[in-house]
């Protein structure tokens, strides 16, 4: 990832344009990780949607269901 930081400073807006979308991409990933792995070891919704800043509802959307276990 902090390659792609690098590259995000690129003089070329389009090479720095294409390192944020990449960036956006492996953050989204690399969030539903964690949140997998909070759920995993315990953490409700509610504590989930604390620490990102959303709702409960807006979390559970995104990342509830079966992907994510314990409704």
């Amino acid at each position: 990832m902090s390659a792609l930081v690098s590259q995000a400073g690129d003089d070329d807006p389009l090479r720095a344009l294409a390192a944020v979308a990449e960036l956006h991409r492996e953050i989204n990933r690399t969030e539903a990780v964690v949140v997998r792995r909070a759920r995993t070891k315990g953490a409700s919704w509610a504590q989930i949607a604390g620490v990102l800043g959303v709702s409960r509802q807006a979390v559970h959307k995104k990342y509830g269901g079966t992907r994510f276990g314990k409704g």
